[in-house]
């Protein structure tokens, strides 16, 4: 995909917290008059659902840098945690050691650390946006309905 307009959607399941788990992306190129759907999934035998939101975005940025370099991209998560992370707390963590205000561990530091190696590391723009999970947004579901297939494979 070499366009400059792309959407991305992901989403992270676990079934128990923690448990076997699954994440899934689905990836569209709008450029017209051809619009490219993609998905990706994977899962994990014991894992919890913050893991497989931020495995299933990194997976997505892994996509983008090597496949769709100078473009813009928006990626749609409706996990909070991960856009607060990627987009405001890892400045805090990075300065203070990977400790959170409280002086504890950041938990979830590899995937942390791997996600945001690879956004800086991508050459196009990435612009963050939250999307309601379970609530329609008919490519959110497409991201949800991989992630819980997978998650369920793992049992």
């Amino acid at each position: 995909m070499k366009n400059k307009n792309i959407e991305i959607y992901t989403d992270g399941s676990s079934l128990g917290n923690p448990g076997p788990g699954g994440w899934g992306v689905v990836i569209i190129s709008n450029e017209k008059p051809n619009h490219e759907f993609i998905e990706l999934g994977g899962g994990e035998k014991d894992t919890t659902n913050n893991r497989m939101e931020l495995q299933a975005v990194i997976e997505a940025v892994r996509y983008i840098n090597e496949n769709c370099k100078e473009s813009i991209v928006t990626i749609n998560a409706d996990s909070a945690y991960v856009l607060g992370g990627v987009t405001n707390w890892v400045f805090g963590w990075e300065k203070n050691g990977w400790k959170t205000s409280k002086k504890e561990p950041v938990l979830n530091q590899d995937l942390w650390k791997e996600l945001i190696s690879l956004v800086r590391n991508f050459d196009g723009e990435i612009i963050w946006k939250k999307v309601k999970g379970h609530s329609g947004v008919e490519y959110n579901e497409k991201a949800d309905e991989i992630a819980t297939s997978y998650a369920a494979k793992q049992k």
